[in-house]
């Protein structure tokens, strides 16, 4: 069996790599049930969730997915997202990999977005703007550069002084001059791709803001009751997402737009099935907007630690958290 620790997975994954995984499982598909969604409980503060998440490819891989989302968290300084993997052998049952799921999931979120956007962003963006300051933001600059020829980069976050240690992160790790801003409207307002991933409540990303041709991917607000854009925004937007029974149940974005009448199921263009499957062909016009919603997809975390596997297994000499050498099985 394979242990992949944080720098192992991480390592595993490149960018590249891991969107064009992507890219081929939302083509070719696996078995993907419905995801376990619980609440639970956590005294004196937002309540944590529970996901579990199956998927399997016949005759080759299964694996499982438990995750939980603490927004508190961010108080203690620790990860809104906890979780790991296990990737067993669909023949067998054996057990083949122990994957790191809160690196797996970071990354695996945003080369989705990522792949999106080589979908629906205009092949010329150069400036995005990160909303939010957690895990994912160095995760979501990375992803987008590998796909757009980015130039700039702005990030915003309610505590500047967090904004200001991402966006140094971001320029020393992507390569790509970064700079924290506290005026969220003045950078949107001159971005080609604005991607958030936070867990808001109240719409951040105001429609007025959006300019002719822009780029929003929405990585956060996965409850119904949460929410990154307002309806202006999606109003304005061609609208797509990761998966449809997904998003249109559990993206806040999507599901209070449809029940504010601003969205209907019929508008939502298509989703990565399509996309990938070449289904839903996009003819961009260079004013337009589009907007993408993710949730996450059971099926993203299979393909993201097949490739973890296959790679480290690859690797001569795999070594464990602790530098023990490991038989593969």
């Amino acid at each position: 069996m394979l242990q992949l620790d944080p720098q192992a997975t991480r390592d595993a994954l490149d960018w590249r790599d891991l969107i064009e995984a992507l890219r081929a499982m939302f083509r070719d598909g696996c078995e993907m049930p419905v995801r376990h969604h619980h609440d639970f409980e956590v005294p004196g503060e937002t309540s944590g969730t529970l996901l579990l998440m199956p998927a399997w490819v016949p005759g080759r891989y299964l694996g499982v997915k438990l995750a939980t989302v603490v927004p508190g968290n961010s108080d203690r300084g620790l990860p809104a997202v906890m979780a790991s993997y296990m990737l067993s052998d669909a023949k067998t049952g054996e057990l083949r990999a122990l994957v790191d799921g809160g690196e797996l999931t970071a990354r695996r979120t945003a080369a989705a977005s990522a792949l999106a956007a080589d979908y629906l962003a205009r092949d010329d963006a150069r400036h995005l703007v990160i909303v939010g300051t957690g895990r994912l933001s160095v995760n979501l600059a990375a992803a987008h550069a590998t796909v757009r020829p980015l130039s700039r980069i702005s990030v915003w976050g309610r505590n500047p002084e967090k904004a200001a240690s991402v966006a140094a992160e971001i320029s020393e790790t992507v390569g790509i001059f970064a700079t924290a801003t506290q005026d969220l409207e003045e950078a949107v307002g001159s971005a080609d791709i604005v991607s958030a991933a936070t867990l808001s409540e109240t719409p951040l990303i105001l429609g007025e803001w959006l300019p002719a041709g822009c780029h929003v991917d929405l990585v956060g607000a996965f409850k119904p009751t949460m929410r990154e854009t307002d309806d202006a925004a999606v109003s304005r937007a061609r609208v797509f997402v990761d998966t449809r029974a997904g998003a249109l149940k559990e993206g806040g974005d999507i599901v209070q737009a449809l029940q504010s009448g601003v969205l209907t199921e019929e508008a939502v263009e298509g989703d990565l099935f399509d996309l990938t499957r070449d289904l839903k062909a996009v003819l961009r016009d260079p004013d337009d907007i589009t907007l993408f919603k993710s949730v996450g997809a059971a099926l993203e975390d299979l393909a993201g630690a097949i490739l973890a596997y296959e790679t480290a297994s690859a690797q001569e000499g795999s070594t464990s958290a602790t530098g023990r050498k490991l038989p593969l099985m």
